[in-house]
């Protein structure tokens, strides 16, 4: 049975969270426009960074519980990265759909609200309210893949 494009784009942000260096959360994001893969992105340090695989979690160290306290952590989401990569390489997202292994933190939420991206598509839950209040009060269609 062929799959529907939402699953297929989920199928593929599967794969993409495989690339994640993240020792706590593997997550895998993709910005699609009109049924075509603009841009993708995983968890992880910055480029020219070393990778918490190599020097450890800095969350876990500190006992930061998920949800909490972003700044501290060498990654950045797999939101955030598929986002950059648009902007580095002249890609307008706007009008796109973010599709996501987890629900995005109200940080992400944020970068995709003001990227202009109308839809995000999640699969796993996040701790984090705030992020879903934002993205209902900014008419972002969010839906739970299921």
């Amino acid at each position: 049975m062929r799959p529907s494009w939402d699953q297929y784009f989920m199928d593929i942000v599967e794969i993409i969270k495989g690339r994640s260096t993240c020792l706590r959360r593997k997550v895998g994001a993709v910005i699609v426009k009109d049924r075509r893969i603009l841009t993708s992105g995983y968890n992880g340090a910055p480029s020219g960074c070393k990778h918490c695989e190599e020097v450890g979690c800095l969350r876990e160290e500190l006992g930061i519980p998920s949800g909490q306290r972003h700044e501290l952590c060498r990654a950045s989401h797999a939101e955030q990265n598929a986002i950059v990569q648009a902007a580095m390489h002249g890609v307008s997202i706007e009008g796109g759909t973010i599709y996501v292994t987890a629900q995005p933190c109200v940080i992400c939420s944020k970068l995709i609200i003001n990227a202009g991206i109308k839809r995000v598509v999640f699969k796993g839950d996040y701790p984090d309210e705030l992020s879903m209040q934002l993205l209902k009060e900014a008419q972002i269609n969010v839906e739970k893949f299921k």
